[in-house]
């Protein structure tokens, strides 16, 4: 699946479009350059399913964690937000427990992933953005 965004404006509509596109899978990693947008569209993501707390990049702290409930339901679902820039190595994503993570059943939002590629399960969403320029995103699912 293939989003072009012009306007951030047009960022829910595409949050809609890919939760639709991802079905059950709970797995997603961003991947595309610094400022390409990842953060940005993860807060729209987490505003589509009307998570609460203030979403914010975990940069220095790795993992940020919000919940939410789904609708007409009083249970509550957590979703975890990754950003593995800081590490070096698979050990060190293991080291803070990623596995943990990665099989909770809970929608688990990665930026900068390639350094767990080996460990992602096969059902993983892949959500590339790229910089078409300074006002436009091309986001490619798969």
């Amino acid at each position: 699946m293939e989003i072009i965004i012009k306007d951030l404006k047009e960022l829910s509509g595409a949050a809609k479009k890919v939760l639709a596109f991802a079905g059950n899978r709970k797995i997603w990693c961003f991947y595309g350059e610094l400022g390409a947008g990842k953060t940005t569209f993860i807060k729209e993501i987490c505003a589509y399913l009307k998570v609460e707390e203030s979403v914010t990049s975990p940069t220095y702290s790795l993992v940020n964690e919000y919940t939410f409930y789904q609708p007409a339901s009083t249970v509550e679902n957590y979703l975890y937000h990754l950003d593995l820039y800081r590490l070096n190595r698979i050990e060190e994503a293991l080291d803070i427990g990623i596995e943990e993570y990665l099989y909770s059943d809970s929608y688990c939002f990665i930026e900068w992933a390639q350094i767990i590629g080996p460990i992602l399960p096969a059902e993983t969403l892949e959500i590339h953005i790229e910089i078409v320029d300074d006002a436009i995103r091309r986001i490619v699912c798969s």
